[in-house]
């Protein structure tokens, strides 16, 4: 399915809307606070247009109005206003964390192996869907449950939404939380797979992903329930010392020779 480009007017899809405030934001990171003219003039759109998004931005803290300065003697009528990034919206725009979350994998890798970033993996994807079942209506159908599950994704940060097929239902991630750090680590992408397959009592598909280069991450989520193929992991049996294997979970890793 084609996804529509932007509407003259800046109106568009609820994802296609995020990611123009995403390029607000940056804008704003980049360039300071900027009037809606300039930011109109950086993105493509009128005034009018950025100003929707502004408003919606304003409204949920992301971004504050303040009059712009002037240099020399300020005109008649209304001053023109600047907006500028909160520090909530500094928290939720890109910084060193990615690089952060990147290092901290690369070392957990490192001293215990890969099998330890997947262990990592598989219960931070365990977690997000122990949030995602809170808000979701009990079903045994896995596509009913789809609508629902796609909200929840949203409020996570994924700006997820869904579309029927004949096959079932096609959920798709317009943002991934993650998806620079996945580029590396795919066994986050892989874990997060499998544990939606658990939620919905059904194996799912994932068919595209944002950390492989593709526009958008894509599940399908079928009409008929097959059995899940991704259960839940099993906890390793302990390892002796003199093992070379990376160490089991809640065990201290035992660095490699040579490290630090």
């Amino acid at each position: 399915m084609r996804e529509a480009g932007p509407r003259a007017d800046g109106a568009g899809s609820p994802a296609a809307d995020v990611r123009t405030r995403d390029r607000v934001a940056r804008l704003l990171l980049e360039f300071g606070p900027s009037t809606a003219a300039a930011l109109g003039a950086r993105l493509g759109l009128s005034s009018a247009a950025v100003r929707r998004h502004l408003d919606a931005m304003t409204a949920d803290g992301t971004i504050v109005a303040r009059d712009a300065r002037t240099h020399g003697p300020r005109g008649r009528g209304r001053p023109a206003r600047a907006y500028a990034l909160t520090d909530a919206g500094h928290a939720a725009g890109p910084s060193a964390y990615d690089e952060l979350a990147r290092g901290a994998l690369r070392f957990l890798s490192e001293q215990g192996g890969s099998a330890a970033v997947d262990l990592f993996a598989a219960d931070r994807a365990d977690q997000l869907a122990d949030r995602l079942a809170r808000q979701m209506p009990a079903s045994s159908d896995a596509p009913a449950q789809a609508p629902a599950l796609a909200s929840a994704l949203t409020h996570e940060g994924y700006a997820a939404t869904v579309h029927d097929v004949p096959t079932g239902a096609q959920l798709c991630q317009h943002h991934c939380p993650v998806a620079s750090v996945a580029e590396e680590f795919p066994q986050l992408c892989e874990a997060e797979t499998a544990a939606l397959s658990r939620l919905l009592d059904t194996h799912v598909q994932r068919l595209a992903t944002i950390a492989h280069g593709d526009g958008v991450c894509t599940l399908h989520i079928p009409h008929a329930h097959i059995p899940n193929a991704a259960p839940a992991p099993a906890e390793p049996a302990p390892l002796s010392n003199t093992s070379s294997a990376p160490a089991a979970a809640g065990a201290s890793f035992v660095p490699r020779k040579g490290s630090s």
